[in-house]
This record gives structure tokens, sequence and C-alpha cells, in this order.
């Protein structure tokens, strides 16, 4: 009750349209929300969601839960430092511009040594992250182990296999990131890759909408697509490109041999470097009056292409 009391204090004063006070206490950092209204005064734990139309409690409480745990970290340069050296997998790391010192200078030789993406940031972005005390420095724990593409390939033509990986070229979101993986351990895709940097970040949404499969596929993570592609195209796998911009149906192709699908981004689709590249550009045939579909059911498709090719020469 002391809440709704707040709430029509804060209305009769300010002719607020509508404010949802969730209590959530313990679950998120609220400190960075104290001076942004000044509506409700430092004894309440509450949080203020401005909102156009009036959802359901429960909706709000849960996705506000979801945002707190999707994305782990861990901020200071001690913590990060003995994560990395503990062998901690580092999605990637901040740094505030212009930060210098000792101490940073061993913290910044163990994240070059280790191969970790990082990226110099304004410390008002880091101050977003967390108001404690973070010295500079916040890092994104990865929820999955990252592998190496190069170390893959070899060992899968070793075993005999006929490899089949897929190439996501800049993916934004994570849903669909985690749908395809979905599909592709589904299929028994070999290797999934995806740029260090422009991409989503894999965390527990992807998790979640791969139904676990992260955990299984091996995912591998590279500074450079162009000659990660380029590296496949040389160990003998044929690159396939699915694009709007191509002339050939995607059924067209062989798929029987070693092969890497690339699938482009929800905005851009694929680069202009890894189309020139490629071995073939094929697209999926579209008759309403929608021109693509999304990425995640469009490398479905793809991806069954395959297994039906390969099943059929099997059989």
């Amino acid at each position: 009750m002391k809440n709704r009391t707040k709430y029509n204090q804060c209305y009769a004063k300010h002719n607020l349209r509508f404010y949802l006070l969730i209590d959530l206490s313990g679950l998120i950092d609220l400190s960075g929300f104290k001076n942004l209204t000044g509506l409700i005064s430092n004894q309440y734990n509450l949080f203020i969601v401005y909102i156009s139309i009036k959802p359901t409690f429960e909706t709000h409480f849960k996705t506000h839960i979801k945002l707190n745990q999707s994305t782990d970290f861990i901020f200071g340069i001690h913590s990060i430092q003995e994560a990395i050296r503990s062998g901690k997998e580092i999605d990637r790391v901040l740094i505030k511009k212009g930060l210098a010192g000792e101490l940073f200078q061993e913290l910044f030789n163990d994240i070059k040594g280790s191969n970790i993406p990082f990226q110099y940031v304004p410390i008002e972005k880091l101050n977003r992250v967390t108001r404690k005390n973070h010295q500079g420095v916040v890092a994104y724990i990865s929820p999955i182990s990252y592998h190496n593409i190069e170390t893959i390939i070899p060992g899968l033509f070793e075993q005999g296999k006929i490899p089949f990986v897929l190439i996501l070229d800049s993916l934004t979101d994570v849903r669909n990131i985690g749908a395809i993986a979905r599909t592709a351990e589904c299929a028994g895709v070999d290797a999934i890759i995806v740029p260090e940097k422009g991409s989503a970040q894999i965390n527990a949404d992807a998790l979640k909408t791969s139904a676990g499969a992260l955990h299984h596929i091996p995912v591998c993570r590279t500074k450079n697509l162009l000659q990660t592609s380029k590296f496949l195209k040389d160990s003998g796998l044929t690159l396939v490109a699915a694009t709007e911009k191509a002339v050939d149906l995607y059924f067209t192709n062989d798929y029987r041999q070693p092969v890497a699908l690339i699938m482009g981004s929800e905005e851009t689709g694929i680069s202009t470097d890894l189309l020139r590249i490629s071995n073939y550009l094929v697209k999926l045939p579209t008759f309403g009056k929608i021109e693509s579909l999304n990425v995640s059911a469009a490398a479905s498709v793809m991806i069954y292409e395959v297994v039906k090719q390969r099943i059929v020469v099997s059989s």
C-alpha cells in the first residue's frame, strides 16, 4: 500500500501520465536511478518505468529481472586480471579512454595476450554499466567457451567427415543467433563462426533461444571474418553466400562436398568482400509482398537443404 500511496502522490503533484513502480530490492543496482526524477525518496527502493500503455505487473517484473540476469560482468583491474589468469572466458572488455598506469598496463598485457576483444569507451558508458568503483574497466563474462576454427577443420578431415560450417556475418539480434544455433546443432553443423566486432554478444538470451544448443556446437570467434573465410576456402570448403543479390536458387547447388554457408546481418546482409570471394551466390525464392525472410528462417532452409542432399547420397 505504501507503494500505491506514493504513486498517487506522484501523479497528483506532477500530473504524470502513467508510471509503474516495481519493488526490485536486491535484484538490480538502482543507484543510477535515484537522481533520475526526484519523485521518490531514497528510503523507497523502487524502479521507475515510463510506459505509454498499461502493461501487467507480471510482464514488466519478469522483463527487468531478465535484463539483469542476461548480462554477467565483473569490474576492477584486479578482479578482471584474476578472471583472465584463472581461465575464465571473457567476452569483451570495456576500457575508459585515456586509462593508464602500471596496474592497468599489466591487465592490458593479459587482455592482449589472451586475444580478448576490447574497446575504449567514455567513462559515462562504464558508469551506466555499474555505479561502483570500476577503476575504468568492465569485463563481460561469456556464457560459452569459444573454439579455434583452424584446429576444427583439420580434425574433421582426419576423422573422415565432410565439413559443414556456418558463417554469421555481423548478426545483431541475439535471438536470431540462438535460433540459428538450435537449427545448426540439430542438423549436425560442425561449427559456427562469428566476428569479434559488429556481432551481437552471445548471452543468456541467446542461450535460452538456442535451447542450450550453444553449449554443444562449437562457436568460433574471429578478428577477421574475411581472412577466416579465405582459410576455409583454401582448406577445400566451398563458400556459399545466401543473398538477395543472387540469380541462382539455393537448391540448384551441390552441397555434398565440404561447404561453408554464409548468412548476412539482418540490416545490411553479407559484406561485399565476403560476396566477392564466395564460390556461389544463392537466394531463396519469394512470391509475397515481403521481399525477404528473417535470417534465422532463411538459415534453417539453407541448412536443411545441405542435410537433404547428403542424406540422399548416403542412402
